[in-house]
């Protein structure tokens, strides 16, 4: 009988010590997973802050090339213009085609006669040319230039546009007519847009703004 007892007493104070290990065994495993989810998650905020942080700079491509003809796109207009006339006078292509919206209207005047007006008060005004286009979208736009390019008889073309537009609308272009090979420049304007979007209200918006159009294009017009 006295064996017994002493063997009932072992395992009534062996059972809760275990208890008490098995708690300690959960508690850290708890703990554990606590702290590798936390891991993973910084892991994740600091590829996509990485990314963030890149998405202005992946939409700018400037890398223009000898071409025979350097096509403006319809737009912002004093910037680009004024990149595409530098190039011009670097010797890059011999032409220029400014396209203009036909159908818009500034100041009871049509754009198309402004930008005329313009290009003929530019010492270069023989080798620039106002070309009009109906369309509303880069997409568009494409099929308006061709048209002005082929009284050319262009095959290299040097796309000019926005800083934040260049990558989509080379990619649009090439796209869209094959036939001619595109090399792209940038027109820099400090006041619409940099690379730090996240400091200033208005790039913020440009790049937003052109992400969605290019995840449009990828998805939606490119298999039109």
């Amino acid at each position: 009988m006295g064996l017994i007892a002493i063997l009932i007493t072992v395992v009534i104070e062996n059972r809760p010590r275990r208890a008490f290990l098995t708690n300690v065994r959960m508690k850290y495993h708890a703990e554990e997973m606590r702290f590798s989810r936390l891991v993973i998650v910084l892991c994740v905020a600091g590829v996509l802050a990485a990314l963030a942080s890149d998405a202005a700079r992946f939409l700018v491509v400037d890398a223009p090339e000898p071409s025979d003809a350097i096509v403006v796109l319809a737009g912002e207009t004093n910037a680009r213009p004024a990149r595409a006339l530098e190039l011009l006078r670097r010797g890059v292509a011999p032409h220029v085609f400014l396209n203009v919206q036909a159908r818009d209207v500034m100041y009871d005047q049509r754009l198309i006669d402004i930008a005329q007006k313009y290009v003929n008060g530019l010492p270069e005004a023989n080798r620039v040319s106002v070309c009009p286009v109906m369309g509303l979208s880069t997409f568009a736009e494409a099929d308006d230039a061709n048209r002005c390019l082929q009284s050319l008889g262009a095959h290299r073309v040097l796309i000019v546009t926005s800083e934040f537009h260049t990558r989509r609308a080379s990619t649009i272009f090439r796209h869209r007519l094959p036939q001619y090979r595109f090399s792209v420049a940038a027109a820099h304007s400090p006041g619409s847009f940099g690379d730090a979007w996240w400091t200033n209200r208005e790039w913020a918006k440009i790049t937003f703004d052109e992400w969605s159009k290019i995840l449009w294009w990828e998805a939606v017009d490119r298999w039109r």
